[in-house]
């Protein structure tokens, strides 16, 4: 028994990881399953979440995979029924799904702009709305905000960075409605530039540039860097921690 390491552990809990097939989602969605929890994998590919949950299976967890669109509320509904169904309880929330645009302001399509905002940050608060209403004290909601939430890009980026700045709020107001008698914690995690999928297409001279000089680690991040950031959010370790938002990201936010 280690007292302190201890406290990372999510033995016995289970964990809804939404976005979870590929990228960040699926990364903290491994992690989740090393500290020992249980995980539910909500993704509109569901075919690739079969990956992500054999991922899981391996390390000895239970995995249950649910086709879900979180624009959707009663998608985000059925994702945490199944859940309660299939494991009995919902103790950990990972909001991690999310579409990243760069379109001019003067060009952006109301359509396009609506689309990223009905996923990163009403699909997040339909799922937190949805796991409140059967978590337990003690539960945590971790939302996977940005740091162009907090900075600005190098690219035209209005909806993204309008997404991840409305989710920072978000999760400053839901951790004051159910710090109380819900006992639920609510904190964010804004990570800098990681290699993923997403980050993918936009990497290059511009890119690196632009890391260069806003980040004193002047580097991308890596996946296991996010992942104890959000390990420890979800655990006890951070048990006096809510309605904060931990920048992840090399330094850039604070250069």
């Amino acid at each position: 028994m280690n007292p302190v390491l201890d406290r990372f552990r999510l033995d016995g809990r289970v964990a809804i990881v939404t976005g979870a097939s590929s990228g960040l989602g699926a990364g903290f969605a491994v992690a989740l399953a090393h500290a020992g929890a249980d995980v539910v994998l909500g993704a509109r590919r569901v075919d690739r979440l079969e990956k992500t949950a054999a991922a899981v299976r391996d390390i000895g967890r239970r995995a249950l995979c649910v086709a879900t669109d979180v624009a959707d509320p009663e998608s985000c509904t059925a994702l945490v029924t199944a859940a309660v169904e299939e494991f009995g309880s919902v103790d950990v929330l990972v909001n991690n799904a999310g579409l990243g645009t760069a379109v001019p302001a003067t060009r952006e399509k109301p359509e396009e702009f609506s689309g990223v905002l009905a996923v990163n940050l009403e699909g997040a608060y339909w799922m937190a709305q949805a796991c409140a209403r059967v978590m337990k004290p003690g539960s945590s909601i971790v939302n996977i905000a940005s740091t162009l939430g907090l900075i600005s890009s190098y690219l035209p980026q209005a909806a993204y960075a309008a997404s991840k700045s409305g989710l920072i709020g978000l999760t400053r107001d839901l951790s004051q409605q159910w710090a109380g008698r819900r006992g639920i914690r609510v904190n964010a995690i804004a990570p800098g530039y990681v290699a993923t999928e997403m980050t993918e297409e936009t990497q290059g001279d511009k890119l690196d540039a632009f890391i260069a000089s806003r980040s004193p680690l002047a580097r991308l991040g890596e996946q296991a860097e996010m992942d104890s950031a959000v390990i420890f959010l979800a655990s006890e370790a951070s048990s006096y921690i809510t309605g904060s938002t931990l920048a992840v990201d090399g330094g850039m936010s604070g250069h």
